[in-house]
Order: structure tokens, then sequence, then C-alpha cells
């Protein structure tokens, strides 16, 4: 299908709303802001606010997805426009969010692909707006800087989840329905998958308690690339109290290393509550002798906080991927590799 045929004229109206290049103040603990749950026949948003989509049959197979989950799609002005690798410029990215936003007809936003490029657009999107508009976000990997940036900026509870090119499963897809229309307050822990149901033993996805005991707080985090990459700006949310979580692939052991080591520097983290480590495929020592692990790295950095952490939770960069609440109080057991949300994320 072509995509003006999901164009609607709300979805032009307004797309130039609060474009700006100065950055706002950074914001502390704004008040928790929850979308309106989606219902059958919403309208989504269909976005590129980072990687340029090259193939228009990407495009069709997300709108096919958007249509399965019972949801009319609405195809973004720029969701196909390039600029470099970029989905078009920061401006018109950036335009493309705020015009969804603006308008009343979409419930939902949802990007095709993340690549790079979600926190070029930060600065261009009006947290006014937003705020007075709070919508449900998903996304995964880049699109981090933009669920951060944009709780941090209004307190929308924005959610870590599928973009349109994801499997969309039913293991992916049921529980993505019952956190986001149904309203479920749901509890999270590692799959079985393939070979593992019927074993005696679990060989993927295992996890490695850090530190045991329980915690409470609001949950934070994404990709550790990205997280790295916002810190010091008015995009990262205050993370004293929080759980935090973070992911990553194809990243050589001493460049996470390097990553958690930023991150503690700039105090991300004292005071956090708990700590999770999810999935770093790809993420190994190569040709590096004498490398440290990667649970190596995560006992030097992780260990002296004393609280609940571990590792090896199936949050990154795998199928089924969970949609996890950003900003929501949820309950973590270190030691089971669990997390519990203690109330729905939409209202």
């Amino acid at each position: 299908m072509r995509r003006r045929q999901f164009l609607g004229s709300g979805a032009i109206a307004g797309i130039t709303v609060g474009l700006t290049h100065s950055p706002p103040q950074a914001r502390a603990n704004p008040t928790l802001l929850k979308p309106a749950p989606l219902r059958p026949g919403d309208t989504l948003g269909i976005i590129s606010p980072a990687g340029a989509t090259f193939q228009q049959e990407e495009l069709d197979i997300v709108v096919d997805a958007v249509r399965g989950l019972g949801l009319v799609p609405r195809v973004a002005p720029h969701a196909m426009s390039r600029y470099g690798y970029l989905a078009g410029t920061d401006e018109e990215r950036a335009a493309d969010l705020n015009a969804f936003f603006a308008d009343p007809t979409i419930t939902a936003l949802m990007p095709i692909r993340g690549d790079w490029g979600s926190a070029r657009i930060l600065p261009y999107l009006n947290y006014d707006l937003i705020r007075q508009n709070p919508k449900v976000l998903v996304g995964f990997s880049d699109i981090t800087a933009l669920l951060l940036g944009i709780h941090a900026q209004t307190g929308l509870v924005t959610f870590h989840g599928p973009h349109g090119l994801t499997a969309w499963r039913p293991d992916q897809t049921q529980p993505f329905r019952q956190l986001l229309f149904e309203g479920a307050a749901q509890r999270f822990e590692n799959p079985r998958l393939g070979e593992d149901a019927d074993r005696l033993m679990q060989t993927r996805g295992r996890i490695q308690t850090i530190t045991p005991g329980q915690a409470t707080g609001k949950l934070l985090g994404g990709n550790l690339s990205v997280v790295s990459g916002i810190v010091g700006s008015p995009y990262m949310p205050e993370t004293a109290g929080a759980i935090l979580f973070l992911e990553d692939l194809g990243e050589s052991l001493y460049r996470v290393d390097r990553m958690l080591t930023q991150l503690k520097l700039a105090g991300v983290f004292d005071g956090l509550a708990g700590f999770i480590f999810g999935q770093c495929a790809r993420c190994g020592p190569g040709q590096d002798y004498g490398s440290l692990t990667l649970e190596e790295i995560l006992q030097d950095h992780v260990q002296p906080l004393s609280i609940p952490a571990w590792s090896g939770a199936w949050i990154g960069h795998v199928e089924p991927m969970w949609t996890l609440p950003l900003g929501s109080p949820v309950r973590v057991d270190a030691t089971a590799g669990t997390i519990q949300m203690m109330e729905p994320a939409v209202g």
C-alpha cells in the first residue's frame, strides 16, 4: 500500500508545532503521567524518528502488523524520507512526532525501526504539547533516547517494547495487548525457549544474581550506548530511587566497561534502588587477549552498590520482546530475576 492512503489531514496539520533548538531545562521528578489504554480501532501513528527505511515493503509489513493488533495505521509524512542514513532532517522527524502528539485522533506512536538519530531530535520536540496530549509511545534500542527524554521532560510513562519490524508472534503480542489494552500489572520473568522447554535445566536466558534481595522503585533504562550518550543532558531522568535496566548489542567488552564507568562517574548509579542487566548479544572479547568477561565487569561496577541486582534478564535485542513501562513503579527480586509492576501503566 502507498503511504498516502493512511495519511489523514490531521497528521499534516500543525506539523511544525513547537520546533525549537533551545534545550529545555532539566526537570526534577515531574508528576507521573499515564497515557490512555488502547482500544480496538484506535489509530496508531507509524513514525521514523531515527534511521531511514529504504524499502516500501518494510513499511507495508509494519502497516500489516498494526492492523493485526486491531489498530488503524497512519503513516507519518516523513516516514520514508531520507537524509543520508536518517529518515529525513532532524526538523522533519521531530515535526512528525509533534504533529502526531497534537492530533487528537491518534492514540499511540510506534517507530518502524531504531538505528541512530533519536537523540538528535530531542531539542526540537514540544514537551508542553506532549504533556498536554499523553499517548502511548513504544520502541527500543535507539528509541531509548525518546523514551527517556520525553519521560524526563513530561513525566509521561513510555514503553520499552517492540518496533514495527519486530516479529509480533503470540508470545510477544499477547503481553503487549494485556499491558496496553487491558491495563494489566504484569510480572516479567525469563521465558524457557526452544529445547529448554523440556530440559531439566535452562540454557538460554539464565539469571545470574549479582546481589540478592528485593527492591521497589520506578523503572528506567534502555540501551546502554544510548543512555551513556544522553547522560548530563536535560533528557536523562533522575535515577535516585529507581530500578535501572540496561542492554546492548554488538559491543566489545572494553566498550561496555567504558560506558558503565561513564554512568558511574556521572552519578547515574548514585542512590539506585536496584539494577538489572539484560542481554548483550554479540558482546564478546573477540581477539582481545586476557579480556575481562561481562560477568566480571558487572561485578566490578554493580556489586559495590550493595543493591538488589542481577544480569541475564530477557531484555534487549531479543524475541519475544517484553513491553516495559518506563517511569512506572515496580518491585524486583534479584534472586528470582523477576519484575512485578505495582500498578497499571495506562489509565
